[in-house]
């Protein structure tokens, strides 16, 4: 059974409570746990208010999105793009495809790549669909001047870069240049 909800402020004393004694970077502790904490409000609140009616979740409207931005792109880019691995993109784009919104067609040099692309039906919802998703990004976004939306953006666009930039080595520094076996059956990789 769930606990309480707790509010940003109680989790933030919690952790202090917790991790008092610690010595810790506790300003990058703070900047990345509310990181995940905004994206997951605002995630959650996005598609109950405004994708749920649209029958779509968080990661099909991402698709969408995409394919809406991008145009036809094979299925790899747009798992890369929405931050998804292809086996999730499979289920969501026959998901979408079964509603007429995606359309799937084999790549032309190489039949076992496939492509996807919106239909006129995809095309048209992102079209009526966004403006309503763009309001709510606004409702989200309220608390901040114009001016600080922009410095918000310009801050994550900064942490973005960094780990686009220099993430894949940290990594490798990490787990001292050895790659990361994939996990099955929910197991962590053997050391």
């Amino acid at each position: 059974m769930p606990g309480p909800r707790r509010s940003i402020t109680e989790t933030e004393q919690a952790i202090q409570q917790r991790l008092g004694g610690l010595t810790l970077q506790r300003e990058a502790m703070a900047a990345v746990g509310n990181i995940h904490r905004a994206a997951a409000a605002v995630r959650q609140h996005l598609e109950n208010s405004v994708l749920r009616p649209h029958e779509l979740t968080w990661t099909s409207f991402v698709v969408l999105w995409v394919l809406w931005i991008w145009g036809e792109a094979e299925t790899w880019s747009v798992a890369e793009e929405a931050g998804i691995s292809k086996g999730t993109l499979t289920g969501i784009s026959r998901t979408l495809e079964s509603r007429g919104l995606v359309a799937r067609s084999p790549h032309p040099e190489d039949r076992r790549r496939v492509l996807l692309s919106l239909t006129p039906e995809g095309e048209k919802l992102m079209e009526e669909l966004f403006p309503a998703f763009n309001a709510e990004e606004a409702f989200v976004s309220a608390p901040l001047s114009p001016d600080q939306c922009l410095q918000l953006a310009d801050s994550l666009r900064a942490i973005v870069s960094r780990l686009e930039e220099h993430g894949e080595q940290r990594r490798r520094e990490l787990l001292a240049g050895e790659d990361l076996a994939p996990r099955r059956s929910g197991r962590r990789p053997r050391p």
